[in-house]
């Protein structure tokens, strides 16, 4: 039986749970050797020694924070100094232990998204699959937890989305005079008719297509919807879940007759979030989410395809074999693929090749072009064949990369930038070994870049904590040292001058795109006409294409469905644009060494600059006596302008967009206008009223105000970084001002805790260098380890 629960219920963090309740050590060791049974036993122990750092720092802030919270519980007031220590502590021990991993399996209908996944997670068929046609038909996320059981979250839209979808799909079907038998025939092909038809079919029964939307609003689903729009499922088995979740998330065909009442709910499911039990596979913290390939006609499910995209660290690029040297969806998903490394979170993008059993030796053997080695096997045909693809494919696609990245990007020092797997030879091994299906390899990446990340965060949560416990114990400590006033006097002037020179600096960097953006609008405004005209012009004519063009506007000159390519008319005509900006952006938002045209390195050395002041001030002022104050000053910036990355991040997308968020306002009443066209030769006045609107508003300056707004939104976030280190940086000194200043107050004495955070935050060296042998050790015994022979059997 399905269950429902609150779909804006939140779980809490399992680590807030614990705060003041300590599990027994038993328990939490069993528990932290579940959660890494996917990793090997060299990996293992690492995370096991940044785990146990991480818990007992937690447990250092809680016991801090307990104290603190004591000390001042029966006070009138409390001083600002400790007012700001209780709120950092606080936020530190909230903080979650890991964001998950997003990894992006994107790719096109039948490219063998969901086949991989069930290869990695080592089920079959855990996720519906088939050669033949669409079979995901939703977002689904798939990661491993604490669970006991298998479980799937089916989310729904809501209500209010649901009626505002059904408002554009009444709209899409409805006619306003009787057609003749050739238009009645071109109506019915329409690819966005059958779509709406569908959906509306599947969801209230034949007949729904010919009723208004009044009339759609008062019928009766022919599936009971939980109120929660939370559907729950569970099962013990993996082959359980399957079956249940089977019918939710498969797209059935058009012809289907079952009468199945899961079946009739997809075109209500927003995604789908299926946990597993502990992996040996695939850790806990990694979430692998299939993506469909175009987006989607209802406004929020293709927001949360845009949003999924971008909140992917890592993109994988599905395609198959026989689609991979060429076509417009392979294109398509590459582009969209590298603009998420522009706007979001996007670091690395690989291809990874599909179906690679896939060869007709004969075939093969007659254009074989390569290599002066007989072929005599089907084996070594695949083999070469594979290598060769790699070698082609990596390079176009770092060339591609080149084009639009920073030279310096990171993805483009990757050693893998294509895969060749085969999800079919992983379960048979008739041609090919384990590892030469490539899934091992994909795994193994999976496990590195998780405990990459853990590394970095236990290191930079650590390290704040220490900074923090700096400050706590020398509340109690701090003396009044000769003339400190005047020399903070000095390091605040300091301060002021550097943040002058910062907002210089991030002028300076956005100022770079100013060219590009005047060149990218030349060109858009010689090009657009070309761009509309390809975009409006079809192979069959107008045949099939009305009411697309009409679901077109309805949604802003945005339209995705499950079988065309997606359709985006304000994209497509700031595309010249973007196509001049887009290396000079991505070096905007780049890391690595400071230059003109980069904003990070400019912080990081705003960053130290400050540092390196603090520790001359601090020698000459005597605060070689309270070390103290020097560190939590060090660390203390290092924290404030560390958290500057994730606003910057946050604000990147929206500055990205504005392009094409301009265009799309400046012709929202000319798609309004189209939209409400219909009658004889309908098609081509919706084609016309666009093209007129179009030359108007470029006529008006669309493109020059597109410049604009990006040029403002570059100018919002300029400010919003000075300000943000002007408060914090006030903030700070203040604090690390004297006790005559009366931010302060004796408090509870917390000098075991800060002996204890010393010794973890002396001992992040310690698990570094461990970390170091252990990789070393493994690579010497992979390297002294035999290759692998080829499956039994493939021998000659």
């Amino acid at each position: 039986m399905a269950e429902t629960k609150d779909v804006f219920g939140q779980e809490p963090h399992p680590v807030e749970d614990d705060l003041y309740k300590e599990p027994t050590r038993k328990r939490r060791k069993s528990d932290r050797d579940q959660r890494f049974r996917a990793f090997p036993s060299m990996e293992q122990s690492a995370l096991k020694e940044y785990e146990k750092l991480e818990s007992r720092t937690r447990r250092v802030l809680s016991n801090t924070y307990q104290k603190l919270i004591q000390s001042v519980f029966l006070d009138d007031s409390i001083p600002n100094g400790v007012k700001y220590l209780i709120n950092r502590l606080l936020a530190l021990i909230e903080k979650p232990t890991v964001d998950p991993i997003y990894i992006g399996l994107f790719g096109s209908t039948g490219a063998g998204k969901s086949s991989l996944i069930n290869a990695i997670i080592q089920q079959a068929m855990f996720l519906p699959v088939s050669g033949e046609s669409i079979c995901t038909s939703c977002i689904v996320q798939v990661s491993s937890g604490c669970c006991v059981e298998y479980e799937a979250k089916i989310h729904l839209l809501s209500d209010q989305e649901w009626r505002e979808e059904l408002k554009n799909l009444t709209k899409l079907l409805h006619r306003t005079e009787e057609l003749g038998r050739e238009e009645a025939d071109a109506w019915n092909r329409d690819e966005a008719v059958e779509e709406a038809t569908w959906k509306l079919q599947m969801i209230y029964g034949n007949g729904a297509e010919s009723k208004n939307y009044e009339e759609l609003l008062r019928a009766k689903p022919k599936r009971k919807i939980p109120a929660s729009r939370v559907i729950t499922l569970k099962a013990e088995e993996a082959e359980e879940l399957s079956i249940k979740l089977d019918p939710y998330i498969r797209t059935q065909r058009r012809d289907w007759d079952g009468e199945a009442a899961e079946m009739r709910i997809w075109p209500l499911i927003k995604h789908v979030e299926v946990t597993l039990p502990k992996s040996n596979l695939i850790p806990e913290g990694v979430v692998l989410v299939d993506i469909p390939g175009t987006g989607d006609f209802n406004s929020k499910r293709d927001e949360m395809w845009k949003k999924t995209i971008d909140k992917c660290s890592v993109i994988w690029v599905i395609s198959d074999i026989e689609r991979v040297s060429g076509g417009r969806a392979h294109e398509d998903l590459l582009n969209e693929s590298i603009k998420a490394c522009q706007r979001g979170f996007c670091r690395d993008v690989a291809l990874v090749v599909t179906k690679m059993d896939k060869l007709h030796l004969p075939e093969y053997l007659r254009e074989r072009k390569v290599g002066n080695q007989a072929i005599q096997s089907q084996r070594e045909a695949v083999l070469e064949r594979n290598e060769m693809i790699k070698l082609q494919r990596t390079r176009i696609l770092k060339e591609k990369l080149k084009r639009k990245l920073p030279a310096d990007f990171k993805v483009l020092e990757a050693s893998d930038l294509v895969y060749t797997v085969s999800a079919q030879e992983y379960w048979q091994q008739a041609l090919l070994t384990e590892e030469e299906t490539e899934i091992p390899k994909l795994r193994e990446y999976i496990r590195k870049r998780l405990l990459d990340k853990k590394r970095r965060t236990v290191t930079k949560y650590v390290t704040e904590a220490f900074g923090l416990l700096l400050l706590t114990d020398s509340f109690n400590s701090t003396q009044n040292l000769p003339n400190e006033h005047l020399h903070m006097s000095v390091l605040r002037r300091f301060a002021e001058e550097k943040v002058e020179l910062l907002e210089k600096a991030i002028a300076q960097c956005f100022a770079c795109m100013e060219q590009p953006l005047q060149e990218g609008v030349r060109t858009a405004r010689t090009s657009y006409r070309c761009i509309l005209r390809t975009c409006l012009v079809r192979s069959k004519g107008n045949q099939g294409f009305h009411q697309t063009l009409k679901a077109v506007c309805l949604k802003n000159g945005i339209y995705a469905s499950r079988t065309l390519a997606r359709i985006d008319l304000n994209e497509a005509l700031t595309q010249p644009i973007y196509d001049q900006i887009d290396p000079v952006f991505g070096s905007i938002f780049r890391t690595g060494k400071p230059t003109g045209s980069a904003l990070m390195p400019h912080i990081d050395a705003f960053k130290h600059s400050l540092q390196e002041k603090m520790t001359e001030i601090g020698i000459r002022s005597g605060w070689k006596y309270d070390s103290c104050k020097k560190n939590f000053l060090i660390q203390e910036i290092s924290a404030i302008l560390g958290g500057l990355e994730d606003h910057i991040l946050r604000r990147k997308r929206r500055i990205y967009e504005s392009l094409t968020a301009s265009v799309q306002s400046d012709l929202k009443l000319c798609y309004e206008e189209a939209a409400q066209i219909a009658g004889k030769k309908a098609c081509e006045r919706m084609k016309d009223a666009i093209r007129r609107g179009v030359d108007r508003q470029v006529a008006e300056g669309m493109f020059e105000r597109a410049q604009e707004r990006m040029q403002h939104q570059f100018q919002q976030l300029k400010t919003g970084i000075v300000e943000k280190v002007k408060g914090s940086i006030t903030t700070m000194l203040a604090l690390a001002s004297s006790q005559g200043d009366g931010l302060y107050k004796e408090l509870a004495d917390v000098g075991s805790e800060y002996k204890e955070m010393e010794k973890l935050h002396r001992s992040l060296r310690e698990v570094a260098e461990n970390a170091r042998l252990r990789k070393g050790m493994q690579e010497f015994l992979l390297r002294a380890s035999p290759s692998k022979a080829g499956p039994p059997g493939t021998s000659l």
